[in-house]
C-alpha cells in the first residue's frame, strides 16, 4: 500500500523537476529570441518612421520626421533599444504598438483570449478526430473505413492550412452558405454565445483537419503495434468483448506515442493558427504579429514573437509532463 502512495507521488516530483528544468532554460532563450528580432529589425531595409507616417511621409516637414524618429528611440543604437525596452518589459512595460496605436499589453490582452480559444477548439476537434478515426482505422484494418481514412490522411499531408480555409471558405460560406466566412460576430455586430459558435465552426474545423493526418496515422500505426502485442492476444483468448480489448488494451499503449506526437505539432499548430486567423479574419494575436510586420511594428512583433515561443515551450513541457505522469518508466531528464 505505501508504495501504490509513494509511485504517484515520486512521478509528481519527477514532473515538478522537469517544469523546473524548463523554466531556467526557458529564460535565456526567450532573451537570445527576443535579441535575435531587435537585430533582425536592424538589419531591415524598411524604415519604422516611413511605416509610422504611411503616406503623409511624403509631406511631412524633414524636422518632424527627425522628432519623430528620436521619440521612438530610433536614432539610438541597436544594443541601447534593447536595453531601454528590456528595462521596460521588467517593470511591466512593453511599449506602444505603432500599428494599432496602444499599449502593446492592451492589444495582447483584447487579443489573446480570441486565439486560446481558436487554438484549443481547433486542438480538441483534431485530438477526438484523431482518436477516434485511428481506433477505428487500427479496429478494422483493410476495411472501407481504414482505406477511407488512410487515403483522406495522406492527400492531406501536402495541402496548405490557408489553401484549405479557402477551400471551406468557397464550400461551406458560398455554395452551401451553412457558416460564415469570418469574423466573430453577425452583421447586427452582436458577438454572443451563439453566433461566436458560428463563426468559430469553421475556423476551428479548418486548424483541427491540417493538424489531422499525422496524428490519424500516429494513432493507427500504435493502435496496430498494440493490438499484436501479447497481453491483447492473452485477453482474446480469454473470451473479453473486442470492444474491451481495443479500448482497455490495445489504446493505452498508443497514447504515449500520441500525446508526444500532439507535442511536436505544436509549432504547426501556431503556425496554423496565424494562417487561419488571417483567411477567417479572426481577432487573435496571430492577425496582429502579421499587421505588425508589415508595419515594422517592432515593440508588438517582440512580444507577440516571445508569446509564440512561450506557448510553444509550454506545450511541450505539458506533453513531455502528460507522458511522464501516464508512463512509469519515463525519464524526467529531458
Amino acid at each position: 500500500m505505501n508504495v501504490l502512495k509513494t509511485e504517484p507521488r515520486t512521478r509528481r516530483g519527477r514532473a515538478g523537476l522537469m517544469a523546473l528544468r524548463r523554466a531556467l532554460v526557458a529564460v535565456p532563450l526567450l532573451l537570445v529570441v527576443s535579441g535575435v528580432v531587435f537585430l533582425l529589425g536592424a538589419a531591415s531595409p524598411f524604415d519604422p518612421v516611413h511605416q509610422y507616417y504611411g503616406t503623409r511621409i511624403f509631406t511631412a516637414a524633414e524636422a518632424d520626421i527627425a522628432r519623430t524618429r528620436a521619440e521612438l528611440g530610433l536614432n539610438e543604437p541597436i544594443w541601447r533599444q534593447y536595453a531601454d525596452w528590456l528595462g521596460g518589459v521588467l517593470t511591466g512595460d512593453w511599449g506602444t504598438s505603432r500599428s494599432f496605436g496602444q499599449p502593446v499589453g492592451e492589444v495582447v490582452s483584447q487579443r489573446l483570449p480570441w486565439t486560446l480559444l481558436l487554438a484549443g477548439t481547433g486542438l480538441t476537434l483534431a485530438v477526438a478526430i484523431a482518436l477516434t478515426l485511428g481506433v477505428v482505422s487500427a479496429w478494422r484494418q483493410g476495411g472501407w473505413v481504414d482505406r477511407f481514412t488512410v487515403t483522406v490522411a495522406h492527400a492531406l499531408e501536402g495541402l496548405p492550412t490557408f489553401l484549405l480555409g479557402l477551400g471551406a471558405i468557397a464550400v461551406f460560406a458560398v455554395a452551401l452558405p451553412l457558416l460564415p466566412a469570418g469574423g466573430i460576430s453577425d452583421a447586427t455586430g452582436t458577438a454572443g454565445f451563439a453566433s461566436t459558435a458560428r463563426h468559430l465552426a469553421l475556423p476551428a474545423l479548418v486548424l483541427a483537419v491540417a493538424q489531422l493526418p499525422w496524428l490519424i496515422l500516429t494513432v493507427r500505426q500504435q493502435m496496430l503495434v498494440g493490438l499484436a502485442d501479447d497481453h491483447v492476444t492473452a485477453a482474446r483468448s480469454r473470451g473479453l468483448p473486442e470492444r474491451g480489448v481495443v479500448l482497455r488494451h490495445g489504446l493505452p499503449t498508443a497514447l504515449l506515442p500520441f500525446v508526444t506526437t500532439v507535442g511536436t505539432r505544436l509549432p504547426e499548430l501556431v503556425t496554423g493558427v496565424v494562417l487561419v486567423e488571417e483567411v477567417f479574419s479572426w481577432p487573435g494575436v496571430a492577425g496582429a504579429m502579421v499587421k505588425a510586420g508589415l508595419n515594422v511594428d517592432f515593440p508588438l512583433l517582440v512580444a507577440l514573437t516571445l508569446l509564440a515561443t512561450a506557448a510553444v515551450l509550454a506545450g511541450n513541457l505539458c506533453a513531455d509532463v502528460a507522458v511522464l505522469l501516464i508512463d512509469p518508466r519515463a525519464s524526467a531528464d529531458g
